[in-house]
Formats: C-alpha cells, structure tokens, sequence
C-alpha cells in the first residue's frame, strides 16, 4: 500500500515527528509504504523559535511545492494530512480532493479549529471559521489525539473519528536516577512558543526556590527569566532531550484554562512519566485524563497547590519514586508506540483491503 504523507513540518517540528515521522519504520515493516512531503521545512521552524519571520517568498514556495504533492496524490492509495493541506487558506482543496474521491486521512493534535472560528478578526472567521468542520467531515477518517478533538470531529459530521493520543517510543525512554544529584530540580520541556505557560507558576516556583534547595531546568525554552531566579536554560535536540528529562526530579505542566489549551495532548507529561519521573500539572484539558492525582503526581490550579505539590514531592522522596513508578506503568499501558501503532496501521488497513 501506498501512503503519500503530507505533514506540516520537517523532522525538527515536535507536532509532525511525535504524530507521524516516529511510526514510519513501523508502518514500514509492515508493508506500509509512506512517501513524506512536508509543507514546511526545518529552517522555517528555526525560525519560528528564534522569533525571525520567514520571507513571504519562502514560505509562497512552500505553498506551490504542497500543490504539486497534491496533483501527484492519485498515483497513491491514500493521502495522509497532518491538520490542513495550506493554514490560513479555505479548504477549497480538501473538499475537490474528496469530491473526486482522492481518500484522505487527517490527523489533529491541537484546537487549530480555533485559530479560525475564535480569531479576533471578523474577516478571518467569516471565511475560515468553519474551515475544518469542511475538512473533518470530507476525510475518509479523522484521527484526534484527545476526546476535546475527537469531540469536535464528531459535531463536525465526521465520517469516522479514531482516538490516538500523542506517545513516545518505550525504546528511547527508560528509567535512571540522576546522576550526582544536588537538590531538587524541577523541570520543564518544550518550545520558546510554550514557554509562556510557566508565568502561570511563577509565583509558586520562587517561593518554592526561597524554601529550600531547589533548582529549575527549562528544555528548549530559548531565552526566560523569572524575577532573576537561577535558571539552567537548556537548548532542546532529539539527541538528548531524554537524558536532560532524567536529571529532573519532577516535570510540570502548566496551563492556561481557555479553548486553545483544552485541546493540547500533554506529550511533556506522557515524556516526564516515560523516565519515571512524578509530575505537576494544571488541571486543564487532557492533564487531568493523564494525571491520577495523588497517583502518578498532582493536579495543582492556585500558586498554594502548585507549592504544596512541589513541596511534598521533595520531602517524600520515597513517595516521589513511586509516583514516578506508577506513572511509568500508565504510559507503557496507554501511552506508547508499542501500543498506539497497532491502531494506527488498522485504519490503513481497512483501506488497503478495499484495493
């Protein structure tokens, strides 16, 4: 069978290398046969990190290159789409492409329904607000990462909507206390677009700092500060993302409480728990389908919750470490590749069968 993936980003873009790139060699043993086209490149989303936007010509190119994949798509069994063939565009194409029965698979990790019909623009939601209710309801199958999205395709009329959530491969992650351990370091992964969300602790995290001996680590924050408290910044690569979330003592997960947020998948904490580490998290969205509070770590809302969770977890070790364990145990039972691409390779299948 062959599978022509059209995803969003290059290898360096976490949504397109968590959601697709990491089934490939699977998908691949099994006779699935996927030619990746992605919209955007790797320098592009270097530049969206450092801040710099990417010439307009550029990202035009980008743009013209997706709609030759897309004339190429016939000589293909099945198109797989990473959330829309062009953002910020009308679903013009996706709804030719289903009305001369081109088979389409689309796949979601984020609200991005919500940059449309929620933008503060009249123009933008005249046009676009209902742009992927259109895509969603002419795919062959939507495939969501939590029920907030599979919700949406369902109201959407969707043909089929699979749940899949985001997951990381057991082979990459694995369980190591830290290594000359000093102090109590809290830790944090993800983007400089998502660092935003740990203003929301910030309160709680410098008392935190004043109570004890404590220390925080930010992954791929790019450049933070928070009230001129000590911070180990670290510069975020696939290489050894792993090992950094190993030096932790705790991950967290702060989130904002709106529409957008309510749509993310929480892969940083499914990462936290893959090492075995017991997490924080606000109670928003997927977080609280992930976190088993008291269990695997604690749902925490006010800056007093997020202290006294930080707080106990420093000085219980013991009940860190089994926290930390049982976390483990959730992600190799949900929260996995070793689980979620059997699900996947079966909503391939079901259209290799009609061939």
């Amino acid at each position: 069978m062959r599978v022509l993936l059209l995803s969003r980003y290059g290898q360096l873009g976490a949504s397109s290398r968590v959601r697709s790139y990491q089934y490939l060699p699977y998908l691949k043993a099994q006779g699935i046969d996927v030619t990746v086209e992605p919209l955007l490149n790797d320098d592009y989303v270097k530049s969206l990190y450092s801040g710099k936007a990417k010439p307009l010509f550029s990202i035009f190119g980008s743009y013209m290159r997706r709609l030759g994949n897309i004339l190429k798509s016939r000589s293909f069994d099945l198109v797989w789409i990473e959330k829309e063939l062009f953002p910020w565009l009308p679903a013009w194409m996706e709804i030719i492409m289903s009305y001369i029965n081109i088979p389409y698979i689309v796949d979601y990790d984020d609200a991005i329904f919500h940059r449309y019909n929620m933008n503060p623009h009249g123009v933008v939601r005249a046009l676009l607000g209902n742009k992927i209710d259109k895509i969603m309801h002419n795919a062959n199958v939507v495939v969501a990462g939590n029920m907030y999205l599979a919700n949406y395709a369902i109201r959407s009329d969707a043909k089929r909507v699979e749940s899949i959530p985001t997951v990381i491969d057991l082979g990459r992650y694995s369980i190591k206390d830290r290594a000359n351990a000093s102090g109590f370091n809290v830790g944090w992964i993800g983007s400089p677009m998502t660092a935003k969300y740990l203003n929301i602790v910030k309160p709680a995290i410098i008392q935190f700092y004043k109570e004890g001996n404590s220390s925080l680590s930010l992954v791929g924050s790019g450049q933070f500060e928070l009230d001129e408290l000590p911070i180990n910044i670290i510069p975020w690569s696939e290489e050894t993302e792993v090992s950094n979330i190993r030096d932790f003592d705790v991950g967290i997960m702060p989130l904002s409480d709106s529409p957008w947020e309510r749509g993310k998948c929480g892969y940083k904490l499914i990462q936290y728990m893959a090492c075995g580490k017991p997490v924080v998290a606000s109670p928003v969205g997927v977080n609280t389908e992930i976190v088993e509070h008291g269990v695997n770590g604690f749902l925490a809302e006010s800056a007093d919750e997020w202290l006294e969770a930080l707080t106990v977890l420093r000085d219980d070790p013991d009940l860190s470490k089994k926290m930390g364990k049982e976390g483990r145990k959730i992600v190799e039972k949900k929260y996995c590749l070793q689980v979620t691409a059997p699900k996947l390779l079966s909503i391939f299948r079901a259209y290799e069968a009609k061939l």
